[in-house]
């Protein structure tokens, strides 16, 4: 049974299917039909929902796409809807007078999601500048081209003094309610022949895994939902990790960050971004805030896709993967995890649960670029992230990964082998770019050719190179100066 709040009611689920998505729960078990279908694959934004957790002695609030949530991760969550954004007077909310005053809905169907984006975006940052409001709204889309006016309205949002709304007003009594449910204990939804666990702590998800081995891990649920939104498929047995607290913990060293494979990518960013720059900016083009806000970097490794995002970034970075079987706990670099296509070293009963990634050394130089049709919510036709060590003048180390060129992500080992111990120069770039081609045999798909994808695998080194030229010239001139 799991237990949540819908808005201000209480709702007790005992006999529900677990692949139920929110969306889903919203418009035919709970008649609240202000959330909207559009895509049903986490795209679009029209079923942005945001999620109220307690997190200390305030609610922290997260905008994520209702499509792609199962009703599994509600528990002891508040689940607020565009139907109860009006105060208990009727007047509407700020964020949805600022649309109407703006203008800013038009065929109104995309409307209610990006209502909710503005929501969260105004209790999460009640100051936002235009960034913050650019990358709140990038995973909602307006059929009807409305975003300036939209735009418009979240900015006035953002320059009103203080936000009074009934959430502020009456968090204190909403914390209270949430606090007398349980999320401490295991937790079992069952329905329609399906169950789905929710373990509070690693150990537990160990037993439960030997016990259930053919259980599918359901972490964000950002990508295994659409085996149900998009291929009808049945997830008979499923094990829900985002309510194992200690796998949503990051601990960080002088030498690394250890980060929970449960662990949110919004979660992580800011100790990523603060290591490793380039790696913060990949996240803020990693698909969309809500997909961040359920997605998770145990999980974009999991689904082992050759175009996900992180993995060529953590190889290049020598990441390491913490695996557990029951009481067997095992390190794997993460450039072995890969095997072939959708395949890896994980074994039966297996799974990930932390993710070591090591902190910056002396004289290292990195970078990541990432390739797509559009800058915002789009996936890679190519990912290349760059990791050399340079003293002297020389290449003492390098550690290159890239997505969206094999089978799997991978390492660029010839090309590795043609910049070690050479001369940081035009030479040997032009060099490691010809061995480059000897490294991969990527494929055409309608995201990009096979042409496109080793030309500008080979050219995104070449950028690297001119980069680090650049870095190196202005240093000059700053020191100079």
């Amino acid at each position: 049974m799991i237990k949540f709040l819908l808005n201000q009611e209480l709702r007790e689920e005992k006999d529900l299917s677990p692949n139920m998505t929110v969306l889903n729960y919203l418009r035919t078990r709970a008649a609240k039909t202000g959330t909207k279908e559009g895509c049903a694959s986490g795209d679009c934004g029209a079923c942005t929902v945001v999620l109220g957790e307690p997190e200390g002695d305030h609610i922290r609030y997260r905008s994520v796409n209702s499509c792609l949530t199962f009703v599994s991760a509600l528990h002891g969550k508040q689940l607020i809807t565009v139907e109860d954004l009006k105060s208990k007077d009727g007047r509407l909310h700020p964020v949805q007078q600022s649309m109407v005053d703006f203008h800013g809905s038009q065929c109104g169907f995309c409307t209610p999601g990006f209502i909710m984006s503005m929501f969260a975006l105004s209790k999460n940052k009640p100051s936002a500048d235009k960034h913050d409001i650019l990358e709140a709204l990038a995973g909602n889309l307006c059929r009807c081209t409305g975003y300036r006016p939209i735009v418009d309205a979240a900015k006035a949002i953002a320059e009103q003094p203080q936000l009074a709304d009934d959430f502020s007003r009456y968090e204190a009594e909403v914390l209270a309610r949430l606090a007398q449910i349980e999320t401490d204990t295991l937790v079992t939804l069952e329905g329609d022949d399906k169950v789905c666990f929710s373990p509070t702590s690693s150990a537990e998800l160990a037993t439960l895994l030997e016990q259930h081995p053919d259980a599918r891990l359901l972490a964000g649920g950002t990508d295994l939902a659409l085996e149900v939104t998009q291929f009808n498929r049945e997830l008979p047995k499923m094990i829900y990790v985002g309510n194992v607290a200690d796998m949503k913990q990051l601990d960080e060293t002088d030498e690394q960050l250890v980060i929970g494979a449960a662990r949110s990518l919004s979660d992580s960013y800011e100790a990523l971004s603060r290591s490793y720059p380039d790696f913060g900016e990949l996240l803020h083009r990693f698909a969309s805030l809500q997909i961040r806000n359920q997605g998770t970097l145990g999980g974009n490794i999991g689904n082992a896709s050759p175009i996900g995002d992180a993995p060529p970034v953590l190889i290049a970075l020598d990441a390491r993967l913490v695996l557990r079987k029951g009481e067997r706990v095992r390190e794997l670099p993460i450039a072995d995890y890969f095997l072939s296509y959708k395949v890896t070293a994980q074994e039966e009963g297996e799974f990930i649960e932390k993710v070591i990634v090591p902190k910056p050394a002396a004289n290292q130089h990195f970078r990541v670029y990432k390739l797509s049709k559009r800058i915002d919510d789009d996936i890679s036709a190519v990912c290349g992230a760059f990791n050399l060590t340079i003293a002297n003048g020389k290449v003492m180390e390098a550690r290159i990964g890239f997505g969206g060129m094999a089978a799997t992500p991978k390492r660029a080992a010839a090309c590795e082998q043609a910049l070690v111990g050479q001369d940081w120069n035009h030479a040997t770039v032009k060099a490691a770019m010809k061995a480059l081609e000897g490294d991969f045999q990527p494929l055409s798909d309608f995201r990009a050719s096979k042409e496109y994808r080793s030309k500008t695998a080979a050219n995104l080194l070449y950028k690297f190179f001119i980069e680090q030229q650049d870095l190196k010239l202005e240093t000059r001139v700053t020191s100079y100066v």
